[in-house]
């Protein structure tokens, strides 16, 4: 199977940005929000921004691949354009001056993988 290769690699990422944010809450002293530290407020939307696409889009991508009957490499391609749309988007998200382009390359391949497994799934459940 190739999506548990992504979910794994993912999930790695998920607890990266998740140390982070406890980071930025033990040295700022801050239990819940965000105190009104924009270094705080950017780590928390950034794991929070991973955490609201990313189980949607491996859901979407599990179910293409529980449909085929053998491994196709297009979900590597889905899988490695999401790694890197998550990986753009939470860099540019968490730096102190956000360089937008990274922000929009990293929405634009996450919204391509959503919109490719959810159409590939459409298409194999219809047919």
């Amino acid at each position: 199977m190739i999506t548990p290769i992504y979910a794994a690699l993912l999930c790695l990422v998920f607890i990266y940005l998740a140390m982070r944010v406890i980071k930025f809450r033990r040295g700022y002293k801050v239990a819940l929000g965000d105190g009104n530290e924009k270094l705080l407020n950017k780590a928390i939307r950034a794991h929070g921004n991973f955490a609201e696409y990313v189980p949607f889009a491996l859901l979407l991508m599990l179910m293409v691949e529980l449909q085929l009957d053998q491994q196709n490499p297009y979900l590597h391609v889905l899988g490695i354009a999401l790694l890197l749309g998550r990986l753009l988007h939470a860099y540019a998200v968490s730096q102190p001056t956000e360089p937008l382009k990274f922000r929009v390359y990293g929405m634009l391949l996450t919204f391509t993988v959503l919109i490719a497994s959810a159409l590939w799934a459409l298409y194999l459940g219809i047919f």
